[in-house]
């Protein structure tokens, strides 16, 4: 998938692509504890769920922002939905093939993605805030 993952195909680099885009975005925003889980062996939906958090709404929007902005730039793609806007507690930005989950730690916490998917491997990127 990303850095240390395997590749196995055009698909699996365009999904690292994806996945590296929304790390710098997250990352030049200041994120706090990013971590992508590989959901290839366990749903056929999509790949990966990228995982950031910020301080604040005001942060949770600015990090969701710039994700969406370098992955543009990045690959060219537009979201197919977005949700979470208005109260920026989480919002939900989906590629297909990659969501990116955006909350506040509270929020974060409470619903656990990462122990939810806990049998998904999880990489977490050393730039971390």
């Amino acid at each position: 998938m990303t850095s240390g993952g395997s590749v196995r195909g055009p698909q699996d680099r365009f999904v690292s692509a994806l996945v590296d885009a929304a790390i710098e975005g997250a990352d030049e925003k200041l994120s706090v504890d990013t971590v992508v889980l590989d959901l290839r062996e366990f749903v056929d939906s999509f790949d990966a769920l990228v995982i950031a958090s910020g301080r604040t709404d005001r942060q949770v929007r600015s990090i969701a922002e710039e994700v969406e902005r370098r992955i543009h730039l990045a690959l060219g793609l537009k979201p197919t939905r977005v949700e979470g806007w208005s109260t920026a507690q989480w919002v939900a930005i989906d590629y297909g093939d990659v969501i990116v989950h955006v909350f506040d730690e509270e929020t974060r916490e409470y619903y656990d993605l990462e122990h939810l998917w806990s049998a998904a491997p999880a990489y977490r990127p050393a730039h971390q805030h």
